[in-house]
């Protein structure tokens, strides 16, 4: 099973690359539900896979002089220990406990739920500071809030593999004064060092298929090259609300896998036809709206 891996990576690379947002949080539910991965080696596979990937957006954004560094830093100062916790907890658990893969898929499913919420939550939220061209210097309350949101998320990375572009981001529209390309810029590089400290540490307890890692960058890094230099132009919310609506949907479907693939089907259906209609509706309404004034 080769090609199969190309094409699911080049389908990631594009969506990133068409829209900033949606990377690691959709391969770990891909390897579960269609590829049958155990979810620990999912999750090991699926944070490696993303360290190499994201770094070509990090090195990006670096250029760019959207990255935030004393920002990064901090929240890698909470994440990177973090992280590894997580990725030890998953090991102790995986050894000690006969029914560790049902545990894993239940978290998983749990944390792709919230991711999806995140996502949600991004595009309804109001900013709870004003954006700021000017420079950020940051206070102690500031470097505080970035300590523990890399301490709760790192954690919840290293274990589950979701939340490096979800529960970041949306910490640091509520918190920081940063532009939407500098909290992204940031977000990227600080999520592509953490994925290296959390991938390694999943490469030592063995959680690592590196023959789907290969194919999966045969596709992607083309992918994220080619779409990275085009944008989608459409509502934000159906990019957030149509990748939300996927992890949730396939959250609910780890934490019930008992349910029929064509319920499955159903509920991507509706999504599809919801995000759909709403994104005709919009763009409708923005096409027309300069020829009724």
């Amino acid at each position: 099973m080769t090609w199969q891996f190309v094409l699911v990576g080049l389908g990631l690379g594009l969506i990133v690359g068409l829209t900033g947002v949606g990377g690691g949080s959709l391969m770990t539910p891909v390897l579960i539900i269609v590829f049958g991965f155990k979810p620990t080696y999912a999750v090991g596979t699926d944070i490696f896979h993303s360290a190499i990937f994201k770094s070509f957006g990090a090195w990006r954004h670096r250029r760019l002089g959207t990255v935030h560094g004393h920002l990064a830093v901090w929240l890698f100062a909470g994440s990177g220990p973090s992280a590894i916790a997580g990725v030890a907890v998953s090991w102790f658990l995986r050894n000690e406990l006969s029914n560790a893969q049902t545990i894993f898929g239940y978290a998983i499913g749990v944390a792709l739920i919230l991711g999806g919420c995140g996502f949600l939550a991004k595009a309804f939220v109001k900013r709870g500071v004003q954006p700021s061209e000017g420079p950020f210097i940051m206070s102690h309350r500031d470097k505080a809030i970035a300590l523990a949101t890399g301490v709760v998320f790192g954690f919840i990375l290293g274990l589950t593999s979701v939340g490096s572009g979800t529960y970041f981001g949306l910490v640091m529209v509520l918190a920081y004064p940063l532009t939407m390309s500098r909290i992204v810029g940031t977000d990227i590089f600080h999520a592509a060092a953490l994925l290296w400290i959390a991938g390694f540490g999943h490469v030592i307890i063995g959680d690592v298929d590196w023959h789907a890692v290969l194919w999966l960058l045969m596709g992607s890094i083309p992918g994220i090259l080619i779409s990275s230099r085009w944008t989608v132009r459409v509502p934000e919310l159906t990019i957030r609300g149509g990748l939300g609506g996927i992890l949730v949907i396939t959250g609910i479907r780890l934490l019930a896998p008992d349910l029929p693939n064509w319920f499955l089907g159903v509920e991507l259906g509706t999504l599809a036809v919801v995000v759909a209609t709403y994104t005709a509706v919009k763009m409708d309404v923005f096409r027309t709206a300069p020829g009724r004034a």
